[in-house]
Parts: structure tokens; sequence; C-alpha cells
């Protein structure tokens, strides 16, 4: 082996080392700098508008992006916080104290049913509804119990937070400033041509502003609706399951049917009919439709993928990383698409070189 080559794997090996030591450095505030790439992704337009109509000054460009950001989304999502972590534990008091009892609403819908109902139970050996009761009663306190620990950790953790907040603050304002630099750096120690490095930044920035601005908006807007249907109906702890319904709408196939479908339920068996009949109207024709409206508008037909993979994207994401997941998920299966619909066209161009060309006579 030559020396050149000995020095060349020697620095590749050091360039590996270094970069798994960085990023281990930044795991413990890596939602931080999750999130300020992310927002910094979303937020470059707005940075490079202002920056002609700041007289070219990028610092203020970037300083007062950074507070826009901070007035639109981070404040709202802060106060939406404390508030949602208050409502569950309130909900949670209110299910240990036995005010609110989930199990009772499940015996009631349980006695209303009609026979067939409960000869196909019985047939799938549901028979023991009380068994059934006490275990969705305990799940349901289990949940409230975690947000209730939610509630203590956000005042325990309080100067974490304050932290990861600035980090991110921070590091949105410089990402800002030197981003298109920054990206330019990337983009040459990437060893691929400039077409296929074009391709793959088109595509992870288009991804993440689909899936941020597409997927958070349309679950916002149908986590409203939904929770405004329940205020109006009077139901308690109506942000709560406002924020629940938005969280499910983030996956497709499911849902806010997965919680307003059983209120619906609810008052059909109990007599309601006009309660009951409102909540399937307005969730199929308001809630339903907000997906079908806003998605190909904020996402675009470019960037959408198979709802079968956004879902296991979703919720694979959401297992390994948290909240986050939502992001990261989809992104990782946007990549992945990406990266292999380039491989096989690298493929077939090299192929199609390959082929010998038309046969040509020779002289006669």
């Amino acid at each position: 082996m030559s020396h050149s080559k000995l020095q060349y794997r020697f620095f590749l090996f050091l360039l590996v080392v270094v970069s798994v030591l960085f990023g281990w450095l930044l795991w413990p505030f890596y939602g931080a700098v999750f999130w300020g790439t992310i927002l910094a992704i979303l937020f470059a337009p707005v940075h490079r508008r202002l920056v002609p109509l700041l007289g070219d000054r990028r610092n203020l460009a970037a300083l007062t992006t950074v507070l826009g950001c901070l007035l639109i989304v981070i404040l709202p999502t802060v106060m939406i916080t404390v508030s949602l972590v208050g409502e569950g534990a309130a909900m949670y008091a209110r299910v240990k104290s036995g005010e609110l009892d989930f199990g009772a609403y499940f015996q009631q819908v349980f006695n209303a049913m009609p026979p067939f109902a409960h000869e196909l139970l019985a047939r799938l050996g549901v028979t023991d509804v009380s068994s059934l009761r006490e275990r969705l009663t305990s799940g349901l306190m289990e949940g409230g119990q975690f947000i209730a620990g939610q509630a203590l950790n956000i005042g325990q953790n309080t100067a974490q937070f304050v932290i990861s907040l600035g980090i991110m603050l921070y590091l949105l304002f410089f990402l800002l400033r030197d981003g298109a630099g920054l990206s330019r750096r990337i983009k040459q120690a990437i060893p691929l041509s400039d077409e296929h490095k074009r391709t793959l930044f088109v595509k992870f920035t288009a991804v993440v502003r689909a899936t941020v601005k597409g997927n958070i908006v349309v679950a916002a807007v149908q986590g409203a609706l939904g929770g405004l249907m329940f205020w109006v109906l009077g139901i308690q702890g109506a942000l709560l399951w406002a924020v629940v319904m938005g969280i499910l709408s983030l996956l497709p196939a499911v849902g806010a049917g997965l919680i307003w479908g059983p209120v619906a339920i609810y008052y059909l068996v109990a007599g309601q009919w006009l309660h009951g009949l409102g909540v399937i109207a307005f969730g199929v024709v308001v809630i339903g439709l907000v997906d079908n409206i806003l998605r190909p508008v904020l996402v675009g037909k470019d960037t959408q993928m198979p709802d079968y993979v956004v879902l296991i994207a979703t919720l694979g994401g959401m297992a390994l990383f948290g909240l986050n997941g939502f992001v990261i998920g989809p992104l990782i299966a946007a990549l992945f698409i990406s990266a292999w619909d380039l491989f096989s066209s690298v493929g077939e161009a090299q192929e199609g070189q390959a082929l010998p060309g038309p046969a040509q006579d020779g002289p006669r």
C-alpha cells in the first residue's frame, strides 16, 4: 500500500471518529439543534427577502427573522404546552377522584348496544365487560398520571428548558445569517456530482418544509376545529382533546376520528341524536375535508409519499425520537426513497452508455 493511500485512509478514519464524537457532544441538546435547523430551513426565504429591505444588513435581518419566529411559533407553542399540561393534570385529578368515570360511559354504551352486537362481541370473546371497563379506567389513569408527571418535570426542568431554548434561538440566528455559505461548504464536501447534490438538497429542503409546514398546519387546524366542537358541546378538557386530535392527525389513515368517533357513538346510544349526528357531520365534512383541501396546497404533489410509508415512518420516528420523530421519520423515509431513485437513475444511465451503438457497415 502506498504512503498516500495510507494517509488518505487514516484521514477518513480520523474524520469519522471526530464526527461521531462531535455528534455525541451535541446529543444532550439534539432537540434544540434539530429544531434550530428545521426553523432555519423554514424561515430562510423570509430572511432572504428581509436582507435587501434592510439595506443588506444580514445581522439585522437574521435578528428580525428570529424575533418573528419567536412571536409566531415559539411563544404560542410554549403557552399551549403549559395550558395543556395544567388541563391534563386537572383531568387526571377528576378521573382519580371519580368525578370523571370513563368506565361508566363505556358501560352505558355497552348496555345500549342491540342484541346482535352483544352476540358478535360474545363470538369474539369479549364478554367480561367489567374487566374491559377496569382496563379502560386503568389506561386513562396511567395516561393522566403521565401528564401530571410531565407537569412536575416541566417545573423541575425549567432551567434545562430555558438553556435548550436559548441554544435553539442562538443557532437559528447564525444558521439564518450564514446558512447559504454553510450549505455551499456541505455541498462541496459531498463526493457526488453537482446534479446529484442539487437533487438531494432540493428534496431535503422540500420534504422538511412540506412535513413541518403542511402536516403541522393541517394537524393544528384539525385539532383546533375538534377542540372548538368539544368546547361548544361542553365536553371537559377541550384543549387537551384538541391537542390529542392534532397529534393523531399527523398519522394518515388514523386521524382525529379516533377521538370524535367514540364521542359521537356515545351521544347516539345515549339518545342525544342531534349531538351525535352533529359530531359525525362536523367530523366528516369539516375536519375530514381539511386534510383534502389544505394538504395538497401546503405540501404539493411532488413531495408526497404513499400513506402507508408516511404512517410507518411517523410511528417509527416517534418511537425512536419521541415527538420530534414526526419530522425525523418522514424525512428519513423521503431521503431513503430519493437516494434509491437517484441510484436507479445512475444505474440506468450507466447501462445506457454501456450498450453498443448500431452496427455500421465497413468500407466495401
